[in-house]
Parts: structure tokens; sequence; C-alpha cells
């Protein structure tokens, strides 16, 4: 097991890592740019060094500074967290080449689950189900014209290096194809340095599902269930769900199985998770992220096994301590992002916190790293905390996250508490009925 863990990450999972790290006996080093010197994880970890001025770039994205920084403590393995360099194959190397363990997947995985084409190819080699679409990238405006006619319209044009929604079109005739291409790879060479872009079929109301998977490397691979996150803003994730309500069991169970059986076959060593977008009983491909997702304590919360704590021992060498006949399936959970945001037009409220009390009771989690007098810095992502709500059924998980919401209270900084304060609400949210266009749909209607 490893002597000390530096975290490469800051906010509600860095404080969530240095706990499963104190858990299992493991020393603790934080990096923080000045603007989080005074984060709750940085007080809470055995040592800490900042890396670098408030921008990411000049801190948490900054391999040379947290090499630096790992040299000077002596740590022996990094634990990246999410976003940031949770998924970049070059730090990954880096850490290997200083005898420095990354807590993930292999720099190989990583890379050819990280470019959208590969991994697709990937995905069918695995036998996972994937998305009608072409076989590589799509590069001249005839190559265009030709895969959406072969697959059918509409058709959707993604960055293979994509995410967040950028470097992303929608072409519902041949009239738009071209003019989607073309807009999709500047979009997608602005972003992310690489106009390089891929035609799939557009799936008209389909919801996201996930499959969690954990390997060790060696072998040995299970899945965890199933979440639906179909309710998205931009494509970004508000509100989760384990396991899926709307898919039949033993149809998680078959996806789950393919999902571990493909991660078995690779010798994938860690956590993931593959993505899929579901429509008329059917799964189809969409990518897999090679890292630890924001959304994994629902996942916790109906199977009972720590996710990250099992990352860090796999890591280490030792064996997947799961075996998939074992993992019990119970309950249902949901997960609502509370974000330092204006509900009504989502801009970023950053502030000091002035008065902060959390939900409590019976089958509430709260995943957050502010405090009473806290100032959330204007630099990084919005979120407040994870409120994560467990109930023996939907309907009781769902009544319990009534009560929750409510009594959530933080001053001093909008938030999107208001929403989920309605959306609770809605006849199509109680009965699960919605796909992940809802959302945008629901607040666009909202302001007319």
């Amino acid at each position: 097991m490893f002597q000390k863990v530096l975290i490469a990450n800051r906010g509600e999972i860095a404080l969530r890592i240095l706990r499963a790290c104190k858990e299992l006996g493991i020393a603790t080093v934080a990096v923080h740019s000045t603007a989080d010197s005074n984060a709750m994880h940085v007080r809470l970890a055995d040592e800490s060094v900042c890396i670098g001025p408030p921008q990411a770039r000049d801190s948490y994205l900054n391999i040379p500074s947290i090499m630096a920084a790992c040299e000077i403590t002596g740590a022996d393995a990094v634990h990246p967290g999410y976003g940031f360099l949770s998924e970049n194959a070059r730090f990954a190397r880096i850490l290997s080449e200083h005898k420095i363990t990354f807590i993930g997947p292999s720099s190989h995985h990583i890379e050819i689950m990280g470019d959208k084409i590969t991994a697709k190819k990937t995905a069918v080699e695995l036998g996972i189900p994937v998305v009608p679409g072409s076989a590589g990238e799509v590069k001249t405006e005839a190559e265009a014209k030709e895969t959406a006619a072969e697959i059918g319209y509409p058709v959707l044009i993604k960055a293979t290096a994509g995410g967040g929604g950028r470097g992303m079109k929608v072409a519902f005739s041949e009239d738009d194809v071209l003019i989607a291409w073309s807009t999709a790879r500047s979009e997608a060479k602005a972003a992310f340095g690489n106009d390089s872009v891929y035609m799939e079929k557009y799936l008209t109301k389909p919801r996201h599902i996930e499959v969690q998977v954990m390997g060790d490397g060696q072998g040995n691979a299970v899945h965890l269930g199933t979440r639906d996150c179909s309710l998205q803003r931009r494509h970004q994730k508000v509100w989760e769900e384990a396991s899926a309500p709307t898919v039949p069991k033993d149809q998680q169970m078959e996806i789950g199985e393919i999902c571990a059986a493909a991660m078995r076959k690779l010798k994938y060593s860690g956590a993931g998770t593959i993505e899929f977008l579901y429509e008329d009983n059917h799964f189809y491909f969409i990518e897999m992220n090679t890292r630890l997702q924001v959304e994994h304590p629902v996942t916790e919360r109906i199977t009972g096994v720590d996710i990250v704590y099992e990352q860090i021992r796999v890591a280490s060498g030792e064996k997947l301590s799961l075996e998939q006949k074992y993992i019990n399936f119970s309950g249902h959970a949901i997960e609502v992002r509370i974000n330092a945001e204006d509900p009504q037009t989502f801009a970023p409220s950053p502030g000091k916190i002035q008065f902060y009390h959390p939900a409590g009771g019976v089958g509430i989690r709260v995943d957050s790293a502010v405090y009473q007098g806290y100032t959330i810095p204007p630099y990084y992502d919005s979120l407040i905390g994870k409120l994560i709500v467990y109930g023996r059924t939907r309907p009781e998980c769902l009544q319990r996250l009534r009560r929750a919401v409510d009594e959530f209270v933080v001053d001093g900084v909008k938030t999107t508490l208001p929403l989920f304060q309605r959306l609770i609400k809605e006849p199509d949210i109680i009965a699960g009925d919605y796909d992940i266009h809802w959302l945008e749909k629901y607040l666009k209607a909202d302001k007319a």
C-alpha cells in the first residue's frame, strides 16, 4: 500500500479522496493555488504545497509544479480526482517515468478512450453496442454528404477530442450537413487544437445511461450497475440516479456484464464509466470516461462499495476485492449538483458564504468542501456540493429529496437549489419520463 498520496485536485473531490486515504492509513498531500489557501482539503491534509496562482493552467494543470510537489513531499502516488489532469495520458506517463503511481488506468487506456473514434472502434472490438456512424474521421465535404446519406438523417457531427458539447452539431437534412460539418470543425479547432470530426446517427429522444465498472489490471473486472444522467443543461449533468429508473433490471444486468467482460479483455485498471444513449430499448455506446465520475456517490449508495477506496487498492497492485456475484443492488439514490449559479440565468455567483446549513437525516449524504465564511473563488467550476439522497424505493427517495432540498440553506451566493425545488414537483420527473432534451425544453418554456 502507498505511504503518501498527493491529491492533484481541489474542492469536494479532493476532500473525498483525502477521507478515503485517511481510512486506509495513508498520509496525504494537498496541492493548491493561491486562491485555495483556505480550502477544506488543504486544512485537513497532512501536508500542503502551493503550486501556483489562481488560474488552473498555472496551478492545477501545471504538471512541472505538481511533479515538484511530489518530489518535495516524497509522495509515491497521485490521485487526480476528476477534471483537470484526470484523463491526461501524458501526465500518467510522466508519473510512471518518475516511479510515482498514477491512481487510475494506464496511459494507453486513457489514450484509446480519450479519442472518440478510437474509443468507438475499441468498443466494437470488445462487443459493446455502438451508435451507427462513420468508420472514422470525416475529412471532406463530399465524405460528409455521403456518410450522412448512408447513416440517414438526422446526424450528429462530433469532435474526436471533444467534450462538454463543444465541437458538436446536428444536421437534419442535406442542406444542413455541410454547415454543421464546417462549424463543428471550427469549434473543435478553437477548443481542442484538433479539427478532426466524425459522424453518427442522431437519436431524437434518448436517455443518457452509464455503467460503472472497476478493474484491477490483472483481468478481473466487475460492473456496479447503471446510472441515469439524462437531466442535462448544455450537455452538463444536473441530476443523476442509480439505478436507471426506466431500464428493465434484466437489461441493466445484461449491459453491465457486457461492459465488465469488455474491461476484463482490456485488462483495465481502476474506476471507469461507459456511457450510452438509450432509446427504444437499445443501448448505444458514446464514450468511456477513464476516471472517477462526479456522480459516483449514487452508485456507492446502492451497492455499499467505496469506489475511491477500491481505486487506491488496485492502483497499489492489489487484486480487486469485489466479485460480481456478491455485489448487491439495493434501493434507489439520486444526486443533485448544487452550484453557485443564478437559478434562472445560470450565471456564476462566486462570493462569500454567509450562512451554510446542509441537509441531514436518514438517507442523506452531502459531499461538499465549503463551510460558513468560505469564499467561492471565480476561477473554477461553480460546484458548492452534491446532495445525495437514498430511499428503499424511488418514490421514497423523491420524497426524501424534496425534504432535503427544502432544508438545505446557502446564503451569500445564489444557488441552483430553487431549480431543484421546482423540478421535484414536475410530473415528468416524478414519473421518470424524461430524456436528455427535457431540461433544456423545460427551461426554455419557463422563460417564454
